[in-house]
């Protein structure tokens, strides 16, 4: 895409409060959150852990913690007994090997059980403030649709992102891309008549006569 930092620049003044929707203080919190988030709402994922981590909110907390435990505090997220043990055994690692701080780079990140390239990123934009681009479903969707990449897999448009857009602007170009595609660009019916960049889109283009019909 050519007019990519065009099409950035309309995101931006669409949705000027584009940021990160999970709540958090730590980047311990942010990590937790973001596990739980897989498959679930971040309005849900903030009801859990606005509770839970008032008990609990370090990784010594969660170790010391039984999986069946931390079922039982994560158990509307969905998937909340593969998650149990996520954060049960990321927790044991951070605390045992990591002094009970969370790493700063993606590569202790991604060492992490359950962290992959998505989460880890979320985590070094997010609480560390580093330039990171970080690819779930609505990224990866909303990129490919409007035609910033073509690829087939998160990672290989984690990549295509990298390269399509200036440095600076990829954490936030993140949050952009989520809040269109949770707004407009949606997954089922992308709202094509209000949305403020078909001008640029490869699929408004490719569906013009579908759309207006």
């Amino acid at each position: 895409m050519k007019n990519i930092n065009k099409v950035l620049d309309i995101l931006e003044e669409t949705y000027p409060d584009a940021k990160c929707e999970l709540d958090y203080t730590t980047p311990f919190e942010l990590l937790v959150a973001t596990i739980l988030s897989a498959q679930c709402t971040d309005v849900r994922v903030n009801k859990v852990t606005g509770e839970m981590f008032k008990k609990y909110n370090t990784p010594k907390d969660f170790a010391n913690l039984s999986i069946e435990e931390i079922e039982e505090e994560i158990k509307s997220c969905g998937l909340y007994k593969s998650k149990a043990e996520k954060i049960k055994s990321t927790s044991e690692k951070i605390f045992n090997e990591y002094n009970g701080e969370v790493p700063d780079n993606l590569e202790d990140l991604t060492k992490l059980p359950g962290v992959g390239r998505k989460t880890a990123n979320v985590v070094l934009s997010n609480a560390f403030g580093q330039d990171a681009m970080a690819v779930d479903t609505h990224v990866f969707r909303v990129s490919n649709r409007i035609g910033i990449v073509n690829t087939q897999t998160p990672e290989k448009t984690e990549f295509a992102l990298m390269d399509a857009i200036p440095k600076k602007r990829w954490s936030h170009s993140h949050h952009l891309l989520i809040f269109h595609g949770r707004r407009i660009c949606k997954a089922r019916k992308p709202e094509c008549s209000i949305c403020p960049i078909t001008k640029y889109c490869k699929y408004y283009k490719n569906n013009f006569d579908k759309v207006h019909s």
